[in-house]
């Protein structure tokens, strides 16, 4: 399933939403404006590598590999879902206890991903396993809310509504699904499943332990 659009709108204007995904796409054009030389450098010096977190080297990539993107439709999927999934969130914590959450989150799924495989040489990047944490904490807080997705019927794809629990279990077990997968192949790039799960996991989580606090507010 593909969202386009939740039938949540947020009290407040999104403030950190939007400035999120301004970063992330200005990062992203300036790294397809350098030279291709200079752009792969730049991607090896700011990527998460499992195997340098677990040596205990360049921990600072943990932040900033969050804010890498290795092509357009990378970028417009990731933003598509922090757009769609963050406004809510960012409304009920606040801007600031917002942007802690989405970085914490992010860091969750890189540590589920170092864990499943410290070994790996291959770069992480992306905005995804902090978004999952997004998604995670969208569960907890607005399961019966409706989403608007796009999902396949055989080769077409259709438009329909469901609620925010139906898309987000089905996403969360597709991330297990393809995870245990790729396990079976774990020097071969491709998407971070472990990450997606650990973002999510963490988001979740997060909401879940501070469930009381954040009723408080609604």
């Amino acid at each position: 399933m593909i969202p386009l659009r939740d039938h949540n709108p947020s009290g407040n204007i999104a403030v950190m939403t939007y400035a999120l995904i301004a970063v992330n796409v200005l990062v992203f054009l300036y790294m397809w404006l350098l030279p291709q030389e200079a752009m792969d450098s730049f991607i090896n010096a700011h990527a998460m590598v499992p195997t340098q977190i677990a040596s205990g080297k360049n921990f600072i990539t943990l932040i900033t590999s969050m804010f890498i993107h290795g092509s357009l439709g990378h970028i417009a999927g990731n933003m598509l879902f922090l757009y769609i999934f963050g406004d809510n969130l960012e409304d009920r914590l606040g801007h600031i206890k917002y942007l802690l959450f989405y970085l914490i989150c992010g860091l969750g799924a890189s540590m589920l991903q170092i864990f499943v495989d410290p070994a790996s040489t291959i770069p992480n990047i992306g905005a995804s396993g902090a978004i999952a944490g997004l998604m995670g904490g969208y569960l907890f807080l607005f399961p019966n809310h409706k989403v608007d997705v796009l999902f396949e019927t055989g080769p077409f794809l259709e438009r329909g509504t469901v609620p925010a629990v139906a898309m987000l279990v089905y996403w969360f077990i597709a991330q297990l699904f393809y995870g245990a997968g790729s396990l079976a192949l774990p020097d071969v790039g491709g998407v971070a499943y472990s990450a997606h799960v650990g973002g999510f996991i963490t988001g979740f989580s997060i909401v879940f332990f501070n469930k009381s606090r954040l009723n408080e507010y609604g």
